[in-house]
């Protein structure tokens, strides 16, 4: 299942982390939400973010 995880601390600061998705489809998933909270100040890409991307480099070579 995807989903987008908000959490506001009661400092009024907000992380939105990502569930379920598959290389880069978390960043356009979550685009919006980003662009409504503000700038963001650091990123952290999942293991799902960089095996996703592996495993269509690799699908990718092997056709050609």
């Amino acid at each position: 299942m995807k989903t987008i995880v908000i959490t506001v601390s009661p400092l009024g600061e907000t992380r939105l982390e990502t569930k379920g998705f598959a290389g880069s489809e978390c960043r356009s998933a979550s685009r919006f939400l980003e662009t409504a909270l503000g700038t963001s100040s650091n990123e952290q890409l999942t293991a799902e973010f960089h095996q996703a991307a592996t495993t269509t480099e690799t699908q990718v070579r092997q056709r050609l």
